[in-house]
């Protein structure tokens, strides 16, 4: 699922991306309204995360001008207004679903999933490597017939390296995507949740490890035979 985020704010477009992306979503940012129709018409989306207020063109202004085009894409409007008339005005214009800022992450993913559900297309609920499943709504992370519980950055970095495919992933991309650190204070941090991962599929008895790749980061290899 690839999910077009138009938000203005570059602070919270950013924090957007990273929840839908830690939750199994690709998303891509505008920061325009212009830029917004312009993607949103590109046919290359599967939903659209819609600021109402934003330069170039408003949000109210970008889904209507999509649906004089015949487009469905589907849309959750983001606002900080409250009223009832401001949601039944988005909603209106074409909007199919609407949210008050400030709001939960997890009310944010629940909004997309069902938006995309409503189009009648398959939805990512879980991401898998070998023989491991980590359930995207649940936090659990699985093999066979045992489960264990992830906490939420044990969750992240597992989703992180899970969505890589066996890519490495460096200390610094864990840092900056789950800690939102830029330097390398928090390597220690990494260090440890990496030690509570490894425990944890251990206990599963997977056949999947999170290998070490000396001054490059890590990733996930499946031991043939483990």
């Amino acid at each position: 699922m690839n999910i077009l985020v138009c938000e203005d704010e570059k602070n919270m477009s950013d924090a957007i991306c990273k929840i839908l992306e830690d939750n199994g979503f690709k998303a891509e940012a505008a920061y325009d309204g212009k830029t917004g129709l312009a993607e949103a018409n590109s046919g290359r989306f599967d939903a659209l995360v819609l600021d109402i207020m934003l330069p170039e063109m408003d949000g109210m202004t970008l889904v209507s001008k999509m649906r004089e085009k015949g487009n469905s894409l589907p849309v959750l409007m983001l606002t900080a207004r409250t009223q009832i008339a401001d949601k039944v005005e988005g909603l209106n214009a074409g909007a199919d679903d609407y949210m008050t800022k400030p709001f939960e992450g997890i009310e944010l993913v629940a909004r997309v999933r069902a938006l995309t559900r409503r189009q009648g297309d398959v939805v990512i609920d879980e991401l898998s490597f070998g023989d491991l499943l980590l359930d995207l709504s649940t936090h659990d992370l699985r093999c066979g017939d045992k489960t264990v519980h992830l906490s939420q950055k044990e969750y992240e970095v597992m989703a992180m390296l899970m969505n890589s495919k066996g890519r490495i992933i460096s200390k610094q991309d864990l840092l900056t995507r789950v800690w939102n650190i830029d330097g390398d204070a928090s390597e220690n941090s990494v260090e440890a949740y990496i030690s509570f991962l490894r425990k944890k599929i251990t206990h599963l008895k997977s056949t999947v490890h999170i290998t070490t790749l000396r001054m490059l980061g890590y990733r996930l290899e499946q031991i043939v035979g483990a």
